[in-house]
């Protein structure tokens, strides 16, 4: 058995896994280790183009600290957790001006400030961005602080399981893919930064294939509830064919949306704030357009438009490049002369690990530690504000690092025997599929699970849809105990590492359903047809969906952290 050993090891090279392992590694004592699926520029946070929310005032200099709490609270549908909130956003200018410091290239204001815009659900213009590539530049300029630091990184190598003990965390095991071995990561403290999981939804999410929740899946399984599953966030503006994502920064620098009779029908749902009203309310207002016959196309192929062009090719090639390029390679269409057609899409989960503590990021296991979209901490609650997760995962990726730093010292190195007994299951595993030939095969259950999801826990929801979601997904799973996958190949069996993912997709995809149907109120992203109104007296509270080692869900509810904001109306 080949195997590692470190103080600290991070899961995850994204913009959380990189500020977890810079701030870890600021401790020359320490041993600080990263395993990721892919190179650590190609993470996912590259794929963040509008930009990070903090109070600097620069634009208006009306904005302050309080009214980003307020419009994280109000975003969150009351149920984010206010101290983590006010944590969140209270360390959200120092947190841009210290990227700023590192390198971050952000474009610039006229008076050479760090440049800010207008993003939905916010009340004033505080999204600091770089051009449409704001994530990249982050990504490239934490990598670079990362090696600087010694920071050692082993790339393409995929997490299958967190071990634990009586003790805590003992660390993880994991395929070197391009090896085509199952290893051991020895640690006292592990931190997850494994991104999201929206490929629960395939066929329909902005996510990259590779966002499969391992991070999630492999918490559960070791114990860790995931919080808020039900709360899924659909942006409203995915290319209609693909779903690749169009930032929320065409709404931002004044993009129109308007459907088939030229209207700009936003002004029917959010007459103040329009086409930057938060992402849940103009997610349903699309699909609403499109089900009353006010869209293009048919079916799961209908669309609306956004319309650019007013803007101008001088501002959409300043500030809007990149998408623009996307525009012209999966739909054809320049937005410089042409409206975009554009659907929503699974964007982003606000669900994720239990953490427990706000300030460091600990979940419940001792030595385990998670931050970024894998995690739940709280800020977004019900629907999370465009703007606030390339700052959410760079703040408590950063925090995580040190919490992690300020824990290693107090522990041990634990055992190695469910280290090794992991490790042979998954070599066993690894060993039969690739001689495997019968079955339901991988991709079949896939899409069947896919299809199941966005219609029975897609947009809109009521129990029947619900119910008959988390049956397909129950099918899936006994499928998936008698599937293959037809590659024989030891190294680079990326076929191997599709199977394992469906695992974790649809262990999630069943919590989905779970708090989905046991949550019987409409809140933020989560829209009941049958329970079309928030119901505070019942609701106010997370969902903790436990999975249990014989395969068994159970559900357990928290109260929300409340502070100085009780729950009103949320109207924009």
């Amino acid at each position: 058995m080949r195997s590692y050993k470190y103080d600290i090891l991070i899961v995850g090279a994204g913009g959380a896994g990189m500020e977890a392992a810079l701030n870890a590694s600021k401790d020359e004592n320490l041993s600080v280790g990263v395993i990721t699926k892919v190179f650590p520029t190609r993470s996912h946070t590259g794929a963040a183009q509008g930009g990070m929310n903090a109070a600097l005032a620069y634009r208006d200099t009306t904005d302050t600290i309080e009214s980003h709490v307020f419009d994280t609270v109000k975003g969150s549908d009351y149920l984010g957790d206010q101290d983590a909130i006010e944590f969140f956003c209270g360390g959200m200018p120092d947190l841009a001006h210290e990227l700023e410091g590192m390198g971050v290239p952000f474009s610039r204001d006229e008076n050479g400030d760090i440049a800010q815009r207008p993003f939905g659900g916010a009340s004033h213009p505080r999204c600091c961005y770089a051009q449409d590539k704001t994530g990249h530049v982050i990504l490239h300029t934490l990598f670079e602080n990362c090696l600087k630091n010694g920071v050692t990184f082993h790339d393409e190598y995929n997490l299958l399981d967190v071990a634990t003990d009586e003790n805590g965390v003992q660390g993880v095991v994991a395929i070197d893919l391009r090896a085509g071995d199952i290893v051991s990561f020895q640690a006292k403290v592990v931190v997850l930064c494994t991104g999201g999981f929206g490929r629960v939804y395939w066929t329909r999410t902005t996510n990259a294939s590779n966002m499969t929740g391992d991070g999630v899946a492999a918490a559960m399984r070791a114990g860790v509830p995931i919080k808020d599953p039900e709360m899924v966030q659909f942006h409203p503006t995915g290319l209609s064919s693909t779903g690749v994502l169009l930032s929320e920064a065409c709404r931002g620098e004044g993009g129109y949306l308007i459907n088939n009779q030229g209207e700009r029908f936003m002004s029917r749902y959010a007459p103040t704030k329009m086409e930057l009203g938060p992402r849940d309310l103009v997610a349903r207002s699309i699909e609403t357009e499109i089900k009353e016959g006010r869209g293009f196309g048919e079916g799961m192929k209908s669309w609306v438009l956004l319309d650019m062009r007013h803007l101008g090719a001088e501002k959409i090639l300043d500030r809007l490049p990149q998408v623009r390029e996307l525009a012209m390679k999966f739909e054809g269409v320049d937005m410089i002369t042409d409206p975009v057609p554009i659907r929503p899409a699974n964007h982003y989960s606000m669900g994720g690990i239990d953490v427990i503590d706000p300030y460091t990021c600990a979940t419940a296991i001792p030595g385990l530690f998670a931050a970024g979209e894998c995690s739940n901490i709280s800020v977004h609650g019900a629907n999370r504000l465009g703007g606030n997760s390339v700052a959410e995962v760079c703040f408590f990726g950063k925090h995580a690092g040190i919490g992690a730093r300020e824990a290693a010292p107090t522990r041990e190195f634990g055992g190695t025997d469910k280290l090794e007994s992991l490790v042979e299951s998954w070599e066993a595993c690894f060993k039969k599929m690739r001689r495997k030939r019968s079955g339901t095969h991988i991709y079949e259950i896939r899409d069947k699970m896919a299809e199941a999801m966005w219609n029975g826990v897609g947009i809109f929801r009521d129990a029947e849809g619900i119910k008959a979601a988390m049956a397909t997904v129950d099918e899936c799973i006994e499928l998936y105990k008698n599937t293959h996958i037809d590659d024989s190949s030891k190294v680079y069996n990326n076929a191997f590492m599709n199977y394992v993912e469906l695992g974790n997709v649809l262990t999630i995809a069943r919590a989905i359903c779970m708090g989905a149907l046991d949550r019987e109120e409409s809140r933020g992203s989560h829209s009941r047809s049958d329970f079309p109104e928030r119901d505070d007296v019942n609701f106010m509270k997370h969902s903790l969906v436990t999975l249990a080692d014989d395969g068994s869900y159970s559900i357990d509810w928290r109260d929300v952290k409340v502070t100085k904001y009780e729950p009103q109306e949320r109207t924009y």
